[in-house]
């Protein structure tokens, strides 16, 4: 049987319609929002003061070892999330996706 999963992201910061999921790090921890078009130049502009004067760096293989991918990266997010609740899996609607679930949803493609 074949399915269609259709996915609508919705903006973190206000609760509307969201267009992109936008990741950062700041103090060493990484983040990833959802956010509109609008919302998404919002954060952008009020990071550009710092970001003009801050030094470019690069995420190695430091202390939180090797990565495949950065977090957010991967195009299958939303994919698996959807299908994650749509076959029994406990997700939330933000966040990491618990490797198991994502074995899970791989296998099962």
């Amino acid at each position: 049987m074949a399915q269609k999963v259709e996915v609508h992201l919705e903006d973190d910061l206000d609760g509307g319609p969201a267009d992109d999921t936008v990741t950062f790090v700041l103090d060493g921890k990484d983040y990833e929002i959802d956010l509109s078009t609008t919302n998404a130049e919002k954060l952008r502009e009020a990071l550009r003061p710092f970001m003009e004067v801050g030094r470019k760096t690069t995420r190695g293989a430091g202390a939180r070892g090797a990565r495949s991918r950065a977090s957010g990266s991967n195009p299958d997010t939303a994919k698996i999330r959807a299908w994650a609740k749509e076959n029994g899996y406990e997700v939330s609607d933000r966040g990491r996706i618990h490797q198991t679930v994502k074995d899970a949803y791989y296998a099962a493609q």
